[in-house]
């Protein structure tokens, strides 16, 4: 009987040191976000949706909107296969829209097979991150090179 309620004791300890601390990246990856590139204001439009839990797993994986140490980008290059326009719409939309036009180191490649990426290049031309967009919609893409292109 006191083992069962020293585990239980551990597990409480444990538990509450987990919900006290920080989500690290790792953590934040496992539910779906990346910390390095998530704003806090895209959070708040899970609660239009009534997924304020989401909405709270996001809090703790975002930057602030207005945090200058955001990573800022010399070029970026969306690519995607057009026989795959069907399965992502929002990437067709963003792409067939004059969004891109904003975005003078943008480049579009339509690589056959490829499900949709944005490729990240440092001010050597080396490709520095390659960020599945394929659970993105328009504004998130708009919204995400609006904040890390130079």
């Amino acid at each position: 009987m006191q083992l069962m309620q020293l585990a239980h004791g551990f597990l409480l300890v444990f538990l509450a040191n987990f919900v006290a601390a920080e989500f690290t990246a790792e953590d934040c990856k496992t539910l779906g976000f990346n910390k390095a590139i998530v704003l806090c204001s895209t959070c708040e439009q899970f609660s239009e949706f009534k997924l304020n839990e989401i909405r709270d797993h996001c809090k703790e994986c975002c930057i602030k909107d207005d945090d200058t140490s955001t990573k800022r980008y010399p070029k970026a290059v969306l690519e995607v296969c057009t026989c795959k326009f069907g399965a992502y719409p929002q990437i067709q939309a963003f792409i067939k829209s004059d969004r891109p036009k904003k975005y003078k180191n943008l480049q579009i490649k339509y690589i056959r097979g490829l499900d949709p990426v944005i490729k990240l290049y440092d001010a050597d031309g080396k490709v520095e991150d390659i960020l599945d967009i394929h659970k993105w919609n328009t504004d998130s893409v708009d919204e995400f090179l609006q904040t890390h292109l130079a």
